[in-house]
C-alpha cells in the first residue's frame, strides 16, 4: 500500500474527523473483518484461500508480477509447477487477510494451541548481557500472525512502520501492532530512536527486503538475481551494538511455526555489501521454509541494475 506524505514521526491519534463519510468504507471493512473473525479459524482460512485463488485469476497484473518473480527465482520449475505455486501464493494472500484479523482480534487462548516457536533459545541467547536484537525477517503473508506468536510467548518487540494513506486504517493498524507487540511502534525514518532502542537492549522487527527507492540500497543477489536491497542492516547493528537474529513465520501442516536461527556471527563485517549478501542468503533460507507464503506479488526486482531490462515489462 502506498505511504502518505504525512510525517511518520507523529504518533497516530484518534480524531473526530475519522467519522467523516470518506472513511465509512474503511469502518465497514474493519467491522466485517471483526465479525468474520468470530467464526472458527479453519473455516475462515479455507474461505480466504478460495477467495485468494479467485482474486489471483482476476488481477492479471499481479499474477504476471508473481509469475515473473518465480520464473527468476525458481527457473528449475516446470511451467505447470510454477503455475501451481502462483495459485498457492494467492491462496496464501487470501488467508493472510483474515490472519491479520485474527492477529488483531483473537484471544491468546484460541491461538496458542495453533502455533509454536522453534529455536527461540537463539533469541534468548542473543539478548543475554543486555544486547539489543534486530529480528531479521522478510515480508511473508503470515507476518502478522508470526508477530502475535512472539508476544503470546512473552517476547516483546518494537514494530517498524510507515504511515498509510488511509488515516483510520493507519490508526488501527498501529494500535493493533502495538497492542500485541507490547511496545510502541518505531518510525523507520527515525534513526536515532532506532539506535537508542537497540542500545537499551530491545528487539526490533526488521524486514529489509522491500526497498522503495535506490537511496541506502544496493543490488545484491536474491536467488541469484540482482535485487535492490536495503544496506542499513549492518549499520544499524553496528550503531546499536545489536545482534541480528533471523526469524521466519510460516503456516505449515495446519500450524503456525515461527522459526529462529542462531544470531549471525561476526556481523557486521568489514564490507557493507558482503553483509547485505549474507542478509539475502538468510532471507532465501526463510523463503524456502514456505515458498508460497513470501510476497511474490511485490515487484522485488523493480529497480534492475544498469544493463538489465525491466523483467516485468510485457
Amino acid at each position: 500500500m502506498p505511504t502518505s506524505t504525512r510525517t511518520d514521526a507523529i504518533p497516530s491519534r484518534f480524531r473526530v474527523s475519522f467519522f467523516h463519510p470518506r472513511h465509512w468504507l474503511t469502518w465497514l471493512g474493519i467491522g466485517l473483518l471483526w465479525l468474520i473473525c468470530l467464526l472458527p479459524i479453519p473455516l475462515v482460512l479455507s474461505f480466504g484461500r478460495k477467495l485468494g485463488w479467485l482474486v489471483g485469476r482476476i488481477l492479471k497484473r499481479r499474477r504476471h508480477i508473481t509469475r515473473v518473480n518465480l520464473q527468476l527465482c525458481y527457473p528449475e520449475l516446470t511451467d505447470a509447477a510454477r503455475e501451481r505455486l502462483v495459485d498457492d501464493h494467492f491462496e496464501a494472500l487470501g488467508a493472510g487477510v483474515f490472519e491479520t484479523g485474527y492477529a488483531a482480534f483473537a484471544s491468546d487462548a484460541s491461538l496458542r494451541k495453533r502455533g509454536e516457536l522453534i529455536g527461540v533459545e537463539h533469541l534468548d541467547a542473543a539478548m543475554k548481557g543486555g544486547h539489543g536484537v534486530l529480528l531479521l525477517t522478510g515480508h511473508f503473508t503470515t507476518l502478522e500472525m508470526g508477530a502475535r506468536y512472539l508476544c503470546i510467548n512473552n517476547r516483546p518487540f518494537h514494530a517498524m512502520y510507515r504511515p498509510l494513506n488511509d488515516e483510520v486504517l493507519d490508526y488501527f493498524m498501529r494500535k493493533w501492532r502495538e497492542g500485541r507487540s507490547l511496545l510502541p511502534a518505531l518510525p523507520k525514518s527515525d534513526l536515532k530512536k532506532l539506535v537508542r532502542t537497540l542500545r537499551e537492549g530491545r528487539c526490533i522487527w526488521y524486514g529489509p527486503d522491500q526497498s522503495l527507492d535506490k537511496e541506502g540500497a544496493a543490488h545484491v543477489p536474491f536467488f541469484g538475481v540482482p535485487a535492490l536491497t536495503l544496506t542499513a542492516t549492518s549499520r544499524l547493528a553496528h550503531m546499536g551494538r545489536a545482534k541480528v537474529v533471523p526469524y521466519f513465520p510460516a503456516f505449515v501442516d495446519g500450524r503456525y511455526r515461527v522459526t529462529f536461527l542462531p544470531a549471525l556471527e561476526n556481523f557486521p563485517g568489514a564490507c557493507e555489501i558482503e553483509d547485505t549478501k549474507l542478509i539475502n542468503k538468510m532471507l532465501e533460507a526463510g523463503v524456502r521454509l514456505s515458498p508460497a507464503q513470501y510476497f511474490w506479488s511485490h515487484r522485488r526486482f523493480k529497480h534492475p541494475p544498469p544493463g538489465m531490462p525491466d523483467p516485468y515489462k510485457r
